[in-house]
């Protein structure tokens, strides 16, 4: 597991400020689209990097506390590095009783992460979630907009065969 600092110097490296200027730009500049803003900002790094942040807080006028209290507001957004691929299993009653468990145990072991964590390679990111709203196809995950259903975990390594 690399340490989310590796990763972050890692992205740091490729950050650019002439390109979160530009994602600025394209959203005209004004404080009123910040959310806009994070938004492109996430869609390029799969993350909201700080230095990226702090760029806009510069150019926007916005104080960064603002900014973080956006952030951290909206679950879309994460402040940690992301993997290419979130995967997303379903802990709702109905998956958590037929061994959503099982799922995330057998996950963490292939991925060699924890729950929140992201791979070394930055291919997945492993997260829980509340419900998916697929009960009737329990136990169930994502990975990001694609439903798997009645996953038992000897389903996982083809699963993420796919993704690979």
């Amino acid at each position: 597991m690399q340490s989310n600092s590796n990763q972050e110097q890692q992205i740091k490296k490729d950050l650019k400020k002439e390109e979160v200027l530009e994602l600025i730009d394209q959203n005209d500049s004004n404080k009123d689209n910040l959310i806009p803003i994070l938004h492109a900002i996430q869609d390029k790094y799969n993350y909201l990097p700080k230095n990226a942040l702090e760029i806009v807080s510069k150019y926007l006028e916005i104080p960064m506390a603002n900014i973080y209290g956006v952030a951290t507001f909206y679950t879309r957004f994460s402040l940690k590095p992301k993997g290419k691929y979130t995967i997303s299993v379903c802990m709702g009653t109905a998956c958590y009783v037929k061994g959503a468990q099982n799922i995330v145990d057998k996950l963490c072991k292939e991925l060699n992460v924890k729950v929140g964590e992201t791979t070394d390679d930055m291919i997945f990111t492993l997260e829980t979630a509340r419900c998916i709203g697929s009960c009737g196809l329990a136990p169930a995950l994502m990975i990001d907009d694609k439903v798997y259903a009645k996953v038992h975990p000897n389903d996982i390594i083809r699963i993420l065969s796919e993704y690979r």
